[in-house]
C-alpha cells in the first residue's frame, strides 16, 4: 500500500496522480492521506520521466471542481475514475451518469459550483479605510464557505472590483486584491471585519506574506508611501523591522550552500519508476 499526500488542491493531487499512473499503481494500492499510517509505505517523491497520458478535458473540468470539495474521500474517488478512464478501457466513463463513482463526483461538482455561486452572490464588502496617498479605497468582507472555493471564486471579484483594494477572509482560505495582483493566504477562524484588532492582525499577516526581501527598494517605497503616512497603516510597524532584516535575509539566502543530494533510498516503488523510465528511453532511442 502506497501512502500518498494529495496536498491541498487540484494541482498538488494532479502531480501525484501522474506519478502513480506512470508507475501503473492501481487505486487499490493507494491510500490518500496527509500523513503515513503504521500500515502503509510512505511514497518518496523523486523526479522521474513520466510518459504523457491523454486525459479527456471533461475529466479535468470535473476534477478541478471536485478538488474544492471538503469530502476527504474526493482524492481517492478522482484517482479511481482517472485510472478507469486511462488504464481500464473506460474512455467514455464520464458519459455514464448511472455509474456510482461518476454520480458521486457529479454531486460533489454540483455542490461546489453552487457554493461558488453563493460566494459571488452573498459576499458584502465593507469600506475599511482609504489610502492617504493614492485615495484608493480598501474594502474587506467575511464569508464562511462549506468548501475550499476561494481560489475558484476569486476571479469574479477581481474582474468586478478591479478599481479598489479588497480582501475576502474565510476559514477555508483568504484572497487579497492589491496592486493589480491576487494573493492567497491561509484561512482564519473568526470574522475580523467587525473587530479592529483582528482586522489589523489579518492585514499584518497578509503584508508579511507578500514581503519579498530580495525585491526591496527602500527609496522607491518611501516615494510611493512617505513615512508621514505610516502611522495610519496597520502594517506600518512591521516595515522598519522587515527592512532591517531584509539585507540579512538576502545575504543568508545567497550564502547558503546547496544541500547535498541524498543517497538513493531503497524503495520498490522508486525502482519501478526507474525501470519504466529506462524502458521508455530505450524505446525512444530505438525509434530514432
Amino acid at each position: 500500500m502506497q501512502c500518498v499526500d494529495p496536498g491541498e488542491n487540484f494541482a498538488s493531487w494532479r502531480d501525484q496522480a501522474r506519478i502513480l499512473l506512470a508507475a501503473n499503481i492501481s487505486p487499490q494500492e493507494v491510500l490518500w492521506q496527509r500523513e503515513a499510517s503504521l500500515f502503509s509505505e510512505a511514497i518518496v517523491q523523486e523526479e522521474a520521466v513520466i510518459s504523457s497520458v491523454k486525459v479527456p478535458a471533461a475529466f479535468m473540468d470535473l476534477a478541478e471542481s471536485v478538488a474544492c470539495h471538503s469530502d476527504p474521500t474526493r482524492w481517492a474517488l478522482l484517482y479511481s475514475i482517472l485510472w478507469r478512464v486511462t488504464h481500464g478501457g473506460e474512455r467514455h466513463l464520464l458519459a455514464i451518469a448511472s455509474d456510482e463513482a461518476v454520480a458521486k463526483a457529479r454531486t460533489m461538482e454540483k455542490n461546489v459550483r453552487r457554493e461558488i455561486h453563493k460566494m459571488h452572490a452573498f459576499v458584502r464588502f465593507k469600506l475599511i479605510d482609504t489610502d492617504a496617498t493614492t485615495g484608493r479605497e480598501r474594502y474587506a468582507a467575511w464569508f464562511e464557505p462549506e468548501y475550499f472555493i476561494v481560489e475558484a471564486g476569486a476571479p469574479f471579484f477581481r474582474n468586478r472590483f478591479a478599481n479598489m483594494d479588497w480582501s475576502i477572509f474565510t476559514p477555508k482560505g483568504c484572497v487579497h486584491w492589491r496592486e493589480n495582483r491576487l494573493t492567497f493566504t491561509a484561512g482564519i477562524a473568526e470574522n475580523p471585519v467587525e473587530n479592529p484588532d483582528a482586522l489589523e492582525a489579518a492585514w499584518r499577516t497578509y503584508y508579511r506574506n507578500i514581503f519579498n526581501p530580495a525585491r526591496l527598494k527602500v527609496k522607491a517605497m518611501q516615494t510611493e508611501m512617505p513615512k508621514r503616512y505610516w502611522k495610519n497603516l496597520p502594517e506600518a510597524d512591521l516595515i522598519e523591522e522587515l527592512v532591517s532584516e531584509s539585507q540579512h535575509r538576502v545575504t543568508q539566502m545567497l550564502a547558503e550552500e546547496p544541500r547535498p543530494v541524498k543517497p538513493r533510498p531503497k524503495n520498490a516503488y522508486l525502482d519501478r519508476l526507474r525501470d519504466l523510465s529506462a524502458r521508455e528511453s530505450g524505446e525512444s532511442g530505438a525509434n530514432e
